[in-house]
């Protein structure tokens, strides 16, 4: 395969071309980054030839410095965006006024007052996993996962309107639409018209996203309160005063769901694989929580004191962030790092590699919570650390997940003590989202109080 150089950017052939990259992805990227050392470099992927830039300074003028000239649009946007259609999710106009409107119902005021309704939630969501304690009878880490963050986040957009029911299959739809979508990720120059494995499934998942939204807009309109998202779109009016259609607001809730709920199970799913693997930070978790919660049940008061919970949640965001790659088009020629980047091609930033370059991080490698202590947090270059995105696009729902995944954290080891079953190595699978590589099978006992 031929190297194709353009200007100041090395393009690095994939061996053997993209068949091989699409069996091991996250393997083949992570030996060019290397290679590269921060270095901006062009993939030749035969039909597609992105670049793949890593390094903060760049990573900063693209999502910040020039946001503007860098579109949320075609690789993963495209087929994303059929399920959760233009709002919140895309760019331009339509995903800025989206965002005005979001903004301050994922403000820290607002955030702070769902929480203690967030709390109870997910007690009675981890309350679910009782029936496998008694048993000893063990389950799918990253069904139960979704499921707790589908109860959650679930209560915080629908308020008390949805029923469980129909909330699971909201929950279920969303993770097979996630799922079945990453033959489109991975042959992005695919026409949207070409057959490919997962299409039909993700069909399916999107009727059935707006066959359980569409419903509880309708019955939102009804009310004349609510502190839930949908309720509070519901109330919202646009520059000319008029209430937001329904296809508005489904593309809002559905691009926030979507975002927080697969997120949140994922990140969640990680955190008890590294615990997994490191007995001494899971036992310092326990000690804390212990310490902290005793023999209560979660609740919003007790996270301010949850500090080292807080931050094995941000490392496992370090080594696992559920968004591992964030595509941008460009919209106008620019040149970064000394390398033009002409108008239509591609850019690919990834929180994964760049979470992972021994320039920036002391053994990258390594799971270690105290690189989040907070006397650490200034030596760090803003974007070095990217789990939520960062610049305009930067995610509204960061401190609802960070409550969320404390809580859910302290939930579990409050009552339970969980084990993975050892079913061989577990490595990350480069998906829509870093999903594990193989199933997990989680076992609790009652934990003593």
């Amino acid at each position: 395969m031929p190297v194709n150089v353009l200007q100041n950017a090395a393009s690095i052939p994939v061996y053997r071309g993209p068949a091989r990259f699409a069996r091991d992805p996250l393997g083949q990227l992570e030996a060019i980054s290397a290679r590269a050392e921060g270095a901006i470099v062009r993939l030749n992927l035969g039909f597609f030839r992105p670049f793949l830039v890593t390094r903060p300074d760049d990573v900063q003028h693209i999502l910040s410095g020039n946001a503007g000239r860098y579109v949320r649009e075609g690789m993963l946007w495209q087929p994303v965006r059929r399920l959760t259609g233009n709002g919140i999710s895309g760019d331009g106009p339509q995903w800025k006024a989206s965002r005005e409107v979001l903004r301050p119902m994922f403000a820290a005021r607002h955030v702070a007052a769902l929480t203690q309704t967030l709390a109870d939630t997910v007690n009675e969501a981890v309350d679910g996993l009782d029936e496998h304690a008694t048993t000893g009878r063990p389950f799918d880490l990253v069904k139960a996962m979704t499921r707790v963050a589908d109860l959650a986040l679930g209560r915080a957009f629908f308020g008390g309107g949805i029923p469980s029911a129909d909330g699971e299959r909201l929950g279920q739809a969303v993770a097979t639409a996630f799922t079945s979508l990453t033959a489109r990720m991975l042959l992005p120059f695919a026409p949207s018209w070409a057959p490919l494995p997962g299409d039909r499934a993700f069909r399916r998942a999107v009727r059935t996203v707006d066959e359980v939204v569409y419903p509880l807009v309708a019955q939102r309109r009804l009310q004349s309160d609510g502190d839930d998202v949908v309720a509070m779109l519901c109330q919202v009016r646009d520059g000319a005063g008029q209430p937001l259609d329904d296809r508005r607001i489904r593309d809002d809730v559905v691009g926030m769901y979507v975002a927080g709920t697969e997120t949140t199970a994922v990140a969640l799913t990680w955190l008890w694989v590294a615990l997994d693997a490191d007995p001494a930070v899971a036992e310092r978790l326990r000690a804390e929580v212990e310490r902290v919660v005793g023999g209560e049940r979660p609740a919003a008061k007790h996270l301010p004191e949850l500090r080292y919970t807080r931050m094995v949640i941000q490392e496992v965001l370090r080594l696992y962030p559920s968004g591992w790659f964030l595509p941008r088009t460009v919209l106008e020629s620019d040149v970064v790092g000394g390398v033009r980047l002409p108008a239509g091609s591609t850019v690919l930033l990834s929180p994964y590699l760049t979470h992972r370059m021994p320039s920036l991080w002391e053994r990258p490698h390594v799971f270690d919570p105290e690189r989040f202590a907070p006397e650490r947090a200034g030596a760090r270059h803003r974007f070095a650390y990217l789990p939520f995105a960062g610049g305009p696009h930067q995610c509204l729902g960061s401190q609802l997940f960070m409550a969320e995944a404390q809580l859910v954290v302290a939930a579990m080891l409050s009552r339970y003590r969980p084990r993975l079953r050892d079913d061989g190595p577990v490595r990350p699978r480069a998906a829509v989202t870093l999903r594990p590589s193989r199933r997990l099978a989680m076992t609790i006992t009652r934990g003593e109080r």
